[in-house]
């Protein structure tokens, strides 16, 4: 196919791969975590900061390996076929993860929508937000596609809603007091305050890294990947710094920490009640859209990974449908039900994904060392301030890990023996493949 990519379409699609959900949610997990404001706007600066040193490095990346899979195919191609099995495999669990979180954060706003009429509890939270996973499971099953004017109303509405909060901000009183500025809380300190918070604000501006999956469908590839990468993640830099501000003058730091659908309470300081219900409903639709999307796209990913070569290297006989990749869509959404029964609440399904996301993301940008050691032909870009930027931003994924080793040793475990798993997962299929064969 001719590559019909632009430099704008690019752009979009970068922000669009970060402001899912995750902004409406996770600001009350950053402000609970920070346990003060100071620590609450570092992190989302340091975040940012986090952020554009990814995005230098993987806008390289993707320049380098200008290919449709670019993400998935850079672990096949720099490490050993184990351990890029596992790391993809582990993509598609973080994947999946993220989809259960999405469908909590999705049902947190019905539920806000309909609190003043009626109280629903946890557990039917949470067989809620199953419901809504099987009822897109179910659609695509018959072969539905979301057109991209859908997607692009969906961005349109998200953009627009954050656009809109930062605005009125300067038509309302700050509701934080005086002295609502303090170095930190009084149960951490401020390192490890910031550690804790870095874990939502590293989920809520991931993303951006997938954009190098399209550098097969782009045009120039070599020059707009990198510039699509970098000025989509200065662009959300800028609109989350500015909403979480909205957030903290317009509810209040004390309040933020404890709304779990933010925008909803926005809403209703704006408009009352009536803006509570419109915000709920509006982002409710949004979750369900964003499922779908990712109920679409992992399972293509894994019947690419299952159809890949250069990681099933003795499989040489494999045969992969390209037109039914229902098996897969069965495997993901059985996936996500699972981690949405076993987690049960955002916070723990937020852990759950930065232990593994940690490993990909920084395993991902270690990637452009091989690749800069392998070729130093000039290909119309290069990092800025390589290396230091792309190992601030390895170093700040595993303080990210760390972070989460220590306040929440289990499931940092848990990362490491599904990591493990799968690696033994592989050498069985390959030991299995060999003996059909003799």
């Amino acid at each position: 196919m001719k590559p019909s990519l632009s430099l704008f379409s690019l752009t979009m699609i970068t922000i669009s791969l970060v402001i899912g959900m995750g902004i409406f949610r996770t600001a009350s997990d950053v402000a609970l975590a920070a346990g003060s404001p100071t620590v609450f706007f570092s992190a989302w600066i340091f975040g940012g900061l986090i952020a554009l040193c990814g995005a230098l490095s993987f806008a390289e990346i993707g320049a380098r390996r200008p290919v449709t899979g670019g993400y998935y195919k850079i672990f096949a191609e720099c490490y050993h076929p184990s351990i890029a099995f596992a790391l993809n495999a582990i993509i598609i669990i973080a994947n999946s993860a993220a989809l259960a979180g999405i469908a909590i954060i999705g049902t947190d706003y019905l539920i806000a929508a309909f609190k003043p009429f009626y109280h629903i509890s946890e557990s039917t939270k949470i067989w809620i937000a199953a419901f809504s996973i099987l009822l897109f499971f179910t659609i695509n099953t018959k072969g539905l596609k979301i057109s991209a004017q859908t997607l692009n109303a969906l961005m349109i509405l998200k953009i627009g809603m954050l656009i809109m909060i930062i605005i009125c901000q300067f038509y309302l009183p700050d509701a934080n007091p005086i002295n609502a500025i303090q170095l930190t809380d009084h149960s951490h300190g401020f390192i490890q305050s910031l550690g804790l918070a870095l874990i939502a604000v590293c989920f809520t501006y991931g993303g951006y890294q997938h954009t190098i999956n399209f550098g097969g469908e782009a045009q120039e590839a070599k020059s707009k990947i990198p510039q699509s990468i970098i000025i989509g993640v200065v662009c959300v830099i800028i609109l989350y710094l500015g909403v979480n501000y909205a957030y903290y003058k317009v509810i209040g730091f004390e309040n933020l920490k404890t709304a779990t659908s933010i925008a909803s309470t926005v809403g209703e300081h704006i408009f009352g009640s009536v803006g509570l219900f419109i915000f709920s409903i509006l982002l409710f639709i949004g979750a369900q859209s964003y499922l779908n999307i990712m109920l679409m796209t992992n399972p293509r990913i894994m019947q690419a990974m299952a159809a890949d070569q250069r990681i099933f290297k003795h499989n040489t006989d494999i045969h992969v449908s390209e037109n039914d990749p229902k098996i897969y869509l069965y495997l993901f959404t059985g996936l996500s039900l699972f981690i949405l029964f076993w987690a049960e609440t955002f916070d723990k399904i937020l852990g759950f994904v930065m232990v593994l996301d940690s490993f990909g993301m920084a395993l991902g940008a270690a990637t452009l060392f091989y690749f800069r050691k392998k070729s130093q032909e000039n290909i119309g870009y290069n990092t800025w301030w390589y290396p230091w930027a792309t190992i601030l931003f390895i170093a700040s994924y595993l303080f990210v890990a760390l972070s989460i080793a220590i306040d929440k040793p289990m499931l940092s475990l848990t990362g490491i023996l599904v990591f493990a798993g799968l690696v033994i997962i592989y050498y069985a299929l390959q030991i299995i493949k060999k003996k059909s064969k003799t």
